[in-house]
């Protein structure tokens, strides 16, 4: 059986036909629209790979941006607060100087007028502090 489709005498040249072409040629068109698809999918993914590439990388300056304020405003905070214990810590240190050297003079005060008191207080003291670290 042959093809009718094949032979010359059945085209329409007026109808706008052409003979069919040969399967070789209908490979080639078809691995050349192959390639061609191939080639725009690539560009495609190329393209959108560097569209996520670069909001990935501004996606990392934002955040590289934010995590510097966060830890500028941190430092400051920590630094202002470390200030304040520091000034509140010499504050105190001054007050015990002041105080420890209020009860010295009292305790001397204390002693000078009463001597035989407060050697026989520490006398029992003594004795009391011996019995205990006997046991």
């Amino acid at each position: 059986m042959s093809n009718p489709f094949s032979t010359p005498s059945s085209l329409d040249p007026e109808a706008g036909f052409t003979q069919t072409p040969s399967i070789s040629q209908a490979a080639n068109d078809l691995r050349s629209a192959a390639g061609e698809k191939v080639r725009e999918i690539a560009q495609t993914a190329e393209s959108k790979a560097t569209e996520i590439k670069e909001r990935a990388v501004e996606g990392a300056q934002h955040f590289r941006e934010v995590a510097t304020e966060k830890a500028s405003a941190f430092k400051s905070s920590a630094t202002e607060r470390a200030q304040h214990l520091r000034e509140s810590a010499t504050e105190q240190w001054q007050d015990t100087r002041v105080k420890a050297h209020e009860l010295h003079v009292t305790a001397e005060d204390y002693i000078r007028q009463n001597p035989t008191k407060c050697v026989i207080s520490a006398l029992g003291l003594g004795f009391l502090i011996g019995l205990i670290m006997r046991r």
